[in-house]
């Protein structure tokens, strides 16, 4: 199953970051900690071009602390790139992010060169939540939901340093498949765009060899190891009273419990991917996509060819 989801705004907002791209000294993207390269828009990539960005891993509270060093070191190794972990317990993060801005972008600064940044990610990443920290009232509106800003916003952080917030936006096309499970694990994806038993099993899939003793603490299950994630649903479903008549578990209940568990962090503090796990599946995305591309001319190329012999 693949997840594609792109909503109307989000199109509307992709052209406004490429207008406003032009007069911005630096780009912040906010990933989500739990899955750094999922969360990292492709699309972004292409319309910041040369300019120097920050990342910020938001949610680092819910993520593997190990893992989120990985990905710090990871995106600090690249050139004209920052990255710095957030969540909501950091006492000064305005401070944090403004230093950052100031080491990659030293000529900007004062009246005469204000800093200008934009700042933006995918949906329900924590972007508003931020904003919200740094200004000290509810200056954008939050929601546990994908879509939930729809307009751009200017803030000011200082006098000489100004803040444009974007709404939340994804790519057209998702073409590492692992990724679509993870960012509608996360909440990046509306509800109505996926199946929830699907992406709980993919997300176990991933938690039995990766985080055994958190599956097993959590829902008292013992041998983890031994289950595949369909028998691990439906343990999960008997633990946690999701018992139909008849002893049929209901599965659907057993997922929405596994995925909220996950997106609360009740599970621990779990990461979907390292950066090797995600270049793997990225690179056999593009393979993937390029053969899709290959098909799709032969195909074009088929019905052309089909079409002119009708005419004759």
């Amino acid at each position: 199953m693949a997840i594609q989801w792109f909503p109307g705004h989000m199109h509307l907002t992709r052209k406004a970051i490429g207008e406003r791209i032009k007069e911005i000294d630096v780009v912040i993207e906010m990933l989500d900690a739990r899955l750094p390269g999922s969360s990292a828009n492709p699309m972004l990539a292409e319309l910041i071009k040369s300019k120097p960005a920050l990342k910020i891993l938001s949610k680092q509270d819910l993520a593997d602390p190990a893992r989120t060093a990985l990905w710090l070191a990871h995106y600090n190794a690249m050139p004209g790139v920052r990255a710095i972990g957030l969540d909501t317990s950091m006492t000064s993060p305005a401070k944090a992010l403004i230093d950052a801005c100031q080491q990659l972008a030293p000529n900007r600064g004062g009246m005469v060169k204000p800093m200008r940044v934009l700042i933006c990610g995918i949906p329900n990443v924590g972007k508003s939540t931020l904003i919200n920290t740094l200004k000290g009232k509810r200056a954008a509106k939050t929601g546990d939901e994908a879509g939930v800003t729809k307009t751009e916003q200017r803030i000011a952080l200082a006098d000489d340093f100004y803040l444009y917030d974007t709404p939340g936006v994804l790519w057209p096309r998702i073409i590492v498949e692992q990724s679509g499970f993870n960012l509608a694990a996360s909440g990046a994806i509306g509800v109505n765009a996926f199946d929830e038993e699907t992406v709980a099993l993919e997300l176990l899939n991933y938690l039995i060899p990766h985080y055994p003793n958190e599956l097993k603490q959590r829902y008292s299950i013992d041998d983890v190891a031994s289950h595949t994630d369909e028998e691990m649903l439906e343990a999960i479903g008997r633990k946690r009273g999701a018992v139909q008549s008849g002893g049929r578990i209901n599965l659907t209940k057993a997922a929405h419990i596994v995925i909220h568990d996950f997106r609360s962090a009740a599970l621990g503090r779990v990461t979907l991917e390292t950066p090797e796990e995600f270049a793997a599946w990225l690179a056999e995305g593009k393979q993937a996509d390029a053969e899709r591309a290959v098909r799709k001319e032969a195909i074009e190329k088929n019905k052309k060819t089909a079409f002119k012999s009708k005419k004759r």
